[in-house]
């Protein structure tokens, strides 16, 4: 059978039309540009208030805090974030989209939301061939307009910055049970991909990783490059994705006999309960939320024992 026949039985068996879907919020930046955001990871949008408190010795994108049902909040402007012109909150009117990404809420201030959108995963496509370290995947509206969805997670650890070191004891745990053991990463956004592949080589394992699900199944359902993958140890693969979802991805590879039973980790920067629940049902070993790095090697170290 060929890889794409293979690659065909899989993804038919798994119903990937049922499930593989995601809705965005589209808004502007001061470019003038469609942007989208998923909506699962949005709390709340609000009108910008005309003062924010300032943080000292902050990010420049960081234009200050907001009281956010009693919670102060960073509002991170986001044109300013892409070396943009930031947006006159002052004097127009501006919004603040509120998202939880990983366990903390952030507002992001854009110039104007506009509409909500549902596309197949399949419909989204990864920007292959042009250097935008900021950008994820892109997307089309109903009138044609090209949709850009942005690497939030990267933006997140450039301008708030994440937790990278690991607890001594646990790295000693890790480094004598890592050894040698090959783990797969399947993420779109690259500073996700880093951050993990710094964590996991620290423990002394070997990793193999793709910026897609799609590319991890075909090499993983192809003869030709299976052989150099296995045997792999674990599989940690991100939810949300261009081509398709970590949900999808994880149904597929139980669809494969002899990869039945591997151990698969889906992580996502939308930790709610939900999510938690989808990746148990679709087969998940187990899930976490991005990006804790103690988080992440005790659970790989459960899902290898």
């Amino acid at each position: 059978m060929t890889n794409d026949a293979t690659l065909q039985e899989v993804l038919t068996r798994t119903s990937l039309s049922s499930s593989n879907q995601m809705e965005m919020l589209t808004f502007r930046l001061t470019d003038r540009q469609l942007y989208g955001i998923n909506v699962f990871k949005i709390i709340e949008i609000i009108e910008c208030p005309a003062r924010l408190d300032r943080i000292p010795h902050s990010h420049p994108a960081i234009r200050g805090v907001v009281n956010f049902r009693g919670q102060a909040i960073s509002v991170i402007d986001l044109s300013q974030a892409l070396d943009m012109t930031p947006v006159n909150f002052q004097h127009d009117i501006g919004y603040l989209v509120v998202c939880e990404y990983n366990n903390q809420l952030n507002a992001f201030l854009v110039a104007s939301p506009e509409i909500l959108l549902t596309r197949s995963w399949e419909d989204i496509k990864k920007p292959d061939g042009f250097d935008a370290p900021a950008l994820v995947a892109i997307a089309y509206d109903d009138q044609g307009e090209m949709v850009l969805l942005l690497d939030i997670e990267g933006i997140l650890a450039e301008i708030v910055g994440l937790p990278t070191v690991i607890e001594t004891s646990l790295l000693e745990e890790g480094k004598r049970r890592g050894q040698d053991k090959h783990v797969l990463l399947v993420d779109d956004s690259s500073s996700a991909l880093l951050m993990m592949k710094n964590t996991l080589t620290e423990l002394g394992m070997s990793i193999t990783q793709f910026d897609s699900a799609v590319k991890a199944l075909e090499a993983m359902t192809d003869p030709e490059t299976r052989s150099d993958l296995l045997p792999v140890n674990l599989i940690i693969s991100d939810i949300e994705m261009p081509g398709m979802d970590g949900f999808t991805f994880t149904r597929s590879i139980r669809s494969i006999a002899e990869m039945s039973a591997l151990p698969i980790i889906l992580h996502s920067s939308m930790s709610n309960p939900t999510n938690e629940l989808k990746a148990r049902e679709a087969g998940a070993t187990a899930f976490i939320a991005k990006f804790d790095p103690n988080v992440l090697v005790k659970q790989v170290l459960q899902s290898i024992a």
